[in-house]
């Protein structure tokens, strides 16, 4: 069944409407600065950030294999989506309220209650993610998708930005724990109104599925893979230049390793790695029509190889390290909107599931990677493991020269 103009047109702001409240959340819960920088606070060393940082960019995505049979049976899945959205908000709040009794608790029960919080979190939010590619794919029209990606990065990046500042402000004028708890309350209710957009969709049914096991759908990947060599690199080049979005809580760690961990310093760094995703959402808005996904993943590939060589160079000079992540900032925002695109120009309205299933369980490589850079920073320093980083981010040029992607 084809969507009509109408209803594609009410799907896209409501989808909009979702993205602009999300992008206010974002920063109270960044996962790139404020949740590691939460987790340091609260004594952690690199193995408890690899931990963390498995969970909440790699360990949940894989979940989405043992999600996909169940949401892909469902002729609708908007249920599914707000079942997602709502336990994500309800461990913002429970982390917020543990934050705000956590002076009576030891430092190692803290750290634990974050692993358990953010865990729900994490895959609360890849169950909601699996239903979102789905219904995104088949609730706007195909040559809206673009726009929509385009108009999305930058209104939202502009409500990253406003609360950006709120959260440099707050971090600064509470002392810890309370910030933390402040931050994670804000983030629940932000992250409500954000879902309403999501009960305004307007979706329409898809083709009936088969029902399968996981074991079923598990044993459709290597033939998925064999049919689609898109789907192939796919795999390959999140596997690879996705480290780069995994190693960004490194650059936090290695900071503090070099220099003093301050509040105004956290508030920097997220204000620098917004204003980066504000330059790179705007020129793509303007400019998107000249650039294939390719294009934009070659860019960032170059990008993404320089931040780890980089940070070891100006290690030592917190005035002008602080600036790499700007960059961090253009590498994220950009490897968001390719990613996106990519899936959805690989994929078709029955397979898009299936493919988003496959896409989060075969992101293996860089989901072992932040559990085993942890480890390894631990025993052989940040130059190795930064090292090792930008050579597998540079070798992922060849699986996108290979992608045929339009």
């Amino acid at each position: 069944m084809a969507i009509s103009e109408k209803r594609s047109k009410i799907n896209f702001y409501s989808f909009l409407w979702h993205a602009i409240f999300l992008a206010l959340a974002s920063n109270f819960m960044d996962v790139d600065t404020i949740i590691p920088s939460m987790l340091i606070k609260a004594g952690g060393n690199s193995i408890h950030l690899g931990i963390l940082t498995a969970i909440m960019l790699g360990g949940a995505s894989l979940f989405q294999l043992i999600f996909a049979p169940f949401i892909s049976s469902s002729r609708l899945k908007k249920q599914h989506l707000l079942t997602g959205i709502n336990l994500r908000i309800i461990s913002l709040f429970l982390m917020a309220v543990m934050f705000y009794f956590s002076a009576g608790l030891p430092s190692y029960a803290i750290i634990y209650l974050i692993f358990l919080l953010i865990a729900i979190f994490s895959l609360s939010g890849s169950y909601a993610n699996v239903a979102y590619i789905d219904i995104i794919g088949k609730s706007i029209k195909p040559e809206s998708r673009k726009k929509f990606f385009s108009v999305k990065e930058i209104i939202t990046s502009s409500g990253v930005f406003i609360s950006a500042w709120i959260v440099r402000a707050l971090i600064k004028k509470y002392e810890y724990p309370v910030n933390y708890s402040v931050l994670f309350f804000s983030a629940a209710i932000l992250l409500f109104i954000a879902s309403l957009g999501f009960w305004n969709l307007k979706e329409i049914k898809s083709v009936k599925a088969e029902k399968r096991s996981f074991w079923d759908f598990f044993k459709m990947i290597p033939s998925e893979i064999r049919k689609n060599k898109n789907l192939k690199y796919y795999l390959i080049i999140i596997n690879t230049a996705g480290l780069g979005v995994g190693f960004s809580p490194f650059l936090i760690l290695l900071a503090k390793e070099s220099t003093a961990l301050s509040y105004q310093f956290i508030g920097n760094i997220l204000l620098f790695k917004v204003s980066g995703m504000i330059l790179a959402g705007s020129i793509f808005y303007k400019f998107s029509n000249r650039f294939s996904y390719k294009s934009i993943l070659t860019f960032d590939i170059i990008l993404g190889a320089s931040i780890p060589v980089l940070a070891l160079v100006l290690k030592h000079q917190p005035e002008y390290y602080q600036f790499i992540f700007i960059l961090s900032g253009i590498f994220i925002s950009l490897i968001k909107i390719s990613n996106s695109g990519i899936l959805l120009e690989i994929s078709t309205n029955e397979n898009r599931t299936i493919y988003a299933g496959i896409a989060g369980a075969g992101k293996i490589f860089s989901t072992a990677f932040p559990l085993v850079s942890g480890v390894l920073i631990y025993y052989l320093g940040f130059t190795a493991v930064f090292l090792m980083v930008s050579t597998v981010i540079a070798g992922s040029y060849w699986a996108v020269k290979k992608l045929n992607c339009p």
